[in-house]
């Protein structure tokens, strides 16, 4: 979805949209996770400064594997975001640098270890009359996104032995499983001195 910026008013302007079910699945791509409907999101857009201030809003709903008991797992991630949106021409570092500035720039980012500061981490920078609203929305459905899944927090997973599912039925195997290869410590005694 495209916005331009003379659409701004002096109130704002607030969008209702969806993200069809097509674009969510690709920007999920590889990621472990499935959209299980299109995306609906409201934001706000409001002009500060030279720029324009983005308020956000969705909730995102996917199914996982569960990283415990590998079962499918549906999961609802409520999001909300906040981004300030720069203009090209008055973003940070647009200006023209000489060698020596060029040079001091490289070697503060090898000693930071990063490629930007931190107080650049809520701006995107927009060609100053369009915002494209996808690619942000995409965006910030992958950041919501969990490192992994589980079904629910008590979830108790598979048995390390048979690989019965322990949410379904407890299974007969040893509690105290001692792997083969290190069962010849426990012949071990230790003595006081």
């Amino acid at each position: 979805m495209l916005v331009k910026i003379e659409e701004i008013r002096d109130e704002g302007l607030k969008i209702n949209d969806r993200m069809s079910l097509e674009l969510l699945e690709a920007a999920l791509e590889g990621s472990g996770f499935r959209a299980t409907e299109p995306l609906a999101f409201s934001a706000n857009l409001r002009k500060v400064g030279g720029g324009v201030l983005l308020e956000g809003k969705f909730t995102e709903r996917v199914v996982a594997e569960c990283k415990r008991c590998l079962t499918e797992s549906k999961l609802e991630l409520p999001v909300s975001f906040t981004l300030n949106l720069v203009p090209e021409s008055l973003a940070r570092g647009s200006d023209v640098l000489d060698e020596d500035e060029v040079e001091e720039k490289e070697r503060n980012q090898g000693e930071n270890g990063g490629s930007f500061a931190i107080d650049d981490a809520d701006e995107e920078v927009f060609d100053g009359k369009v915002i494209d609203l996808d690619p942000i929305i995409r965006e910030q459905a992958l950041l919501a996104l969990p490192m992994s899944a589980v079904c629910r927090e008590e979830c108790q997973g598979l048995c390390t032995q048979c690989g019965q599912n322990l949410n379904e039925k407890q299974c007969g195997c040893d509690a105290k499983f001692v792997d083969p290869r290190l069962a010849v410590l426990k012949n071990i005694k230790l003595q006081k001195s």
